[in-house]
């Protein structure tokens, strides 16, 4: 095998990385948003993190003043509440995308028409 024909052999095989590099590039997502199954592990773990933190605060405060449980009991409702008041912010950015989308798409619609 001569330096010629390596050279030319090493070039159509470069040719064919660069093909295959090509074809096999990822494709940009079409859905940038939250996905249906995303959205609702997004609100079970914030739900999940309310109540938890809330435990977790009132546990502590009746150990450290050795009260019985009202702590717990109220800091865990507490925590329920923010946890809820956090999944009903992240639905209502959701709705919001949505909306924005299908008025940019009702506007793209009057524009065409």
């Amino acid at each position: 095998m001569t330096e010629e024909d390596q050279k030319q052999r090493l070039s159509q095989l470069e040719a064919r990385i660069a093909t295959v590099k090509k074809a096999n590039e990822p494709t940009e997502r079409v859905d940038r948003g939250f996905s249906h199954g995303e959205l609702a592990w997004r609100m079970v773990i914030e739900m999940t993190a309310g109540i938890g933190i809330g435990f977790g605060i009132g546990y502590g405060l009746d150990y450290l003043f050795g009260t019985i449980p009202i702590f717990l009991v109220l800091f865990t409702l507490l925590g329920l509440a923010a946890g809820i008041k956090t999944m009903m912010r992240s639905a209502k950015e959701v709705q919001d995308k949505a909306l924005a989308a299908e008025q940019d798409t009702g506007a793209e619609k009057n524009e065409r028409d």
